[in-house]
């Protein structure tokens, strides 16, 4: 009976009821075990077949087991100019994309304001601000990639890099789009 009551006395639960004069209620059934030194073994499937020697079993104690594993990090990302830059690597698409981006909805915008299509906005000065464009949003996209970092890694929510990458292939679709359409027609689709 000692034994319940030093357990009822560093049980906050039970704490609370001696308080209140109703600890004859707590039942040491409902008390937490507070055993120490429990052993316990963790491990996936994987690491079952391959099981070292040295992992704590119940004979074992815990002490005596070598360190854990340490978990691998994520791989790491190349930032090789190469592989930034290829065919299928994450710099093209999204460069365009963007670019795409702010293009279509400048264009669109010229034409409302000016009521000039594409053509007529490249030939008067368009190809400059082209070049600008292209070379500052070109600058930003890949400083972060050379640094290690993917748009995968950052992306959450709504604004995430699937979305911007969908939202990248649209605009360029719909740039050669408005450029076809306002050739066939002669002028500015707007």
């Amino acid at each position: 009976m000692a034994a319940v009551s030093s357990v009822m006395l560093l049980n906050p639960a039970t704490a609370i009821t001696k308080r209140s004069g109703l600890n004859h209620f707590a039942v040491p059934s409902y008390l937490p075990s507070l055993k120490r030194n429990a052993i316990f073994r963790v491990s996936s499937m994987a690491e079952d077949k391959e099981r070292d020697s040295s992992e704590p079993t119940p004979s074992k104690p815990l002490e005596s087991a070598a360190p854990p594993k340490s978990i691998p990090s994520k791989p790491k990302v190349s930032t090789n100019f190469g592989d930034i830059l290829a065919f299928s690597g994450p710099g093209p698409e999204r460069i365009n994309g963007r670019l795409a981006m702010i293009g279509f909805v400048t264009a669109i915008g010229v034409e409302l304001f000016n009521g000039q299509d594409v053509f007529a906005q490249i030939q008067n000065g368009g190809v400059q601000w082209f070049i600008v464009t292209s070379a500052l949003l070109t600058a930003a996209s890949l400083i972060p990639l050379f640094k290690g970092v993917r748009a995968e890694s950052e992306s959450n929510g709504v604004f995430s890099s699937d979305a911007e990458l969908w939202n990248g292939r649209f605009a360029m679709v719909g740039l050669v789009a408005l450029a076809f359409t306002e050739y066939v027609i002669g002028g500015a689709l707007v």
